[in-house]
């Protein structure tokens, strides 16, 4: 059914109180490692990612390898996949989402884990909601939620900051006035680091924070390496060293 275009010339999105079948911006998690699918996502999410024929993906690759796992109705060269970029405009953003105005569902995919949780998904999310689409997050693996779930530390009050600096002496500043605000505030900081970059980071947390303050080790999340572990940097220094080389990993902290 074609949607009713409003005075500005735009086709409106469906409306909320009657929401076209299967029309809007699906957010779909994907794998945060070598996994299979049913381990880490629903079955009925996986059946919609199926039938999806328009996806925007941060990187097309990724998400080429993410429908293979689950399958797809239609065969995966008839499928669209624009992919988002630093450089990808407003206006391009909008003109991908275009046939959601008419009835089709979109599926947005991040490169691992939730689209648009600290990740460049969110342009695409704030701009469905300006053309009055609908935005329908599906379950899946968050790696910064299942490593606070799973670190014992505060879940209340939490601040995930992304990458430190890569410069050693400016990372060492900058992990000390996060654990400054920790220990104000009773707020868990989040943190990752490039894969090839784990054993640098992890030496830098132990080296530089407090003894006290508790350190959760959160490595392969989701897969059959998952480990995770919470000591004190002074329990940690007489720890034998995780093996984190290359293995995707969260580090979680928080000062008293």
């Amino acid at each position: 059914m074609t949607t009713p275009a409003t005075a500005s010339g735009a086709a409106a999105g469906p409306s909320e109180d009657t929401p076209a079948s299967g029309a809007g911006l699906y957010l779909i998690p994907v794998s945060l490692g070598d996994a299979p699918p049913e381990r880490w996502l629903p079955a009925q999410v996986r059946e919609l990612a199926s039938r999806l024929d328009i996806y925007i993906a941060e990187n097309a690759k990724t998400a080429r390898a993410f429908l293979k796992q689950v399958g797809t109705v239609r065969p995966l060269q008839e499928i669209t996949i624009h992919t988002l970029t630093e450089r990808s405009t407003a206006a391009e953003i909008r003109q991908w989402l275009e046939p959601a105005s008419a009835g089709a569902g979109i599926g947005l995919v991040s490169e691992a884990g939730c689209p648009a949780v600290a990740d460049p998904g969110a342009r695409v999310a704030d701009a469905a909601h300006k053309l009055g689409l609908p935005v329908r997050p599906c379950v899946g693996p968050s790696s910064i939620l299942l490593g606070l779930m799973g670190s014992g530390l505060d879940g209340q009050r939490f601040a995930f900051h992304g990458y430190a600096p890569v410069d050693p002496a400016e990372r060492a500043r900058q992990l000390r006035a996060w654990e400054q605000h920790s220990a104000r505030h009773d707020q868990t900081q989040i943190l990752i680091e490039t894969p090839y970059r784990n054993a640098a980071m992890f030496n830098t947390l132990v080296g530089t924070l407090r003894g006290d303050t508790r350190l959760c080790i959160a490595r392969s999340l989701t897969t059959e390496e998952e480990w995770i572990r919470t000591l004190s940097i002074a329990e940690w220094k007489n720890h034998p060293v995780p093996d984190l080389d290359k293995k995707p990993t969260l580090f979680l902290y928080l000062a008293r």
